[in-house]
């Protein structure tokens, strides 16, 4: 709906004036060939009735309203209006395209929001403020807030049972591929292959490490170190297929050559560099993956990779 003609100051032009609801014209479009002007809700509401322009009957549908031309836009804009608050004691009149902005600001506004001066901490509309009940307020917005909680939590078990039902089957689907892998080769190759590439997956998640102190490799890490790093890696979505192996590789007994001793790694130092290492999340720790090392000799590589324990220096 237009604006009410009453609230302008001096003479409004016809061509501003809706014909449908007799206003000023409020966010305005226009038909396409014989170029009637409209406010956008008087017209799109007409339109969903009977498709022709009230003007001269022409047929028109949504789709082909346009924007009215700069020209008229401007003539609107230029046209000065008493603020909306008027009845409520403001005063202001203003260019029509500064309203919007003004009645946001305007302190005469019924429903400007202002805090509550009783200590609530809660922002109301100005015209609520005298029926304002902080207690009453309170516990509906505790209630509120303890539904959306509820709801929350009964979302949260739902989609843990499904992880639930989907670990379920994914187990099944890998007891059967062992199963077939064993009596099949080709189905073995098959599901070789695919525990290579969920690995490279997986992989492909971790962020790159730089290691600055390979002097505060830990090679003998106990056994509640290697815990800690074990329940990261399973949380990090670390391939079940590999987890343990990786662990057993954390230690030096199970190193490859060129890293089994103090001597060996000492004399070996330049070639880390050319490890490509993945952190561990929120570990001084990172992994040494053969998917990500094929470039790397035997000698400084076992499958499915190492997990490489810090003191320090990760990056």
């Amino acid at each position: 709906m237009g604006f009410e003609l009453t609230r302008f100051q001096g003479d409004v032009d016809e061509e501003l004036v809706c014909p449908i609801c007799s206003g000023v014209l409020e966010d305005p479009l226009q038909a396409p060939v014989c170029e009637h002007a409209f406010c956008r809700a008087c017209i799109q509401e007409w339109i969903c009735r009977q498709p022709n322009c009230p003007v001269d009957r022409q047929h028109i549908t949504t789709v082909q309203l346009r924007p009215v031309p700069r020209i008229l836009r401007n003539l609107l804009s230029r046209l000065c209006i008493n603020c909306d608050n008027a009845e409520y004691g403001c005063t202001r009149v203003l260019k029509l395209d500064t309203l919007a902005t003004h009645l946001e600001e305007c302190e005469h506004n019924p429903k400007r929001l202002i805090p509550c001066e009783q200590g609530c901490g809660l922002v109301i509309p100005k015209d609520e403020l005298k029926d304002h009940n902080c207690i009453k307020e309170l516990r509906a917005l505790v209630h509120t807030q303890q539904q959306k909680l509820n709801d929350f939590q009964q979302e949260l078990a739902e989609q843990r049972f499904t992880m639930v039902e989907q670990k379920r089957e994914l187990q099944l689907l890998k007891d059967f591929m062992k199963a077939m892998r064993i009596s099949n080769p080709a189905m073995r190759a098959i599901a070789d292959q695919m525990e290579r590439d969920e690995v490279l997956r997986w992989s492909n998640t971790l962020a790159r490490a730089r290691v600055t102190r390979w002097g505060g490799m830990i090679s003998t890490p106990d056994e509640i170190l290697q815990r800690m790093i074990k329940r990261t890696l399973s949380e990090s979505g670390c391939p079940a297929h590999i987890i343990d192996d990786l662990m057993e590789n954390c230690h030096e007994r199970r190193w490859p050559p060129g890293l089994c001793s103090l001597e060996t790694r000492q004399t070996n130092r330049r070639l880390y560099e050319n490890y490509v290492c993945k952190r561990i999340p929120g570990k001084q720790a990172v992994l040494v993956l053969h998917c990500d090392n094929e470039h790397m000799s035997e000698e400084m590589m076992v499958e499915p990779g190492l997990v490489m324990i810090f003191a320090h220096g990760i990056e």
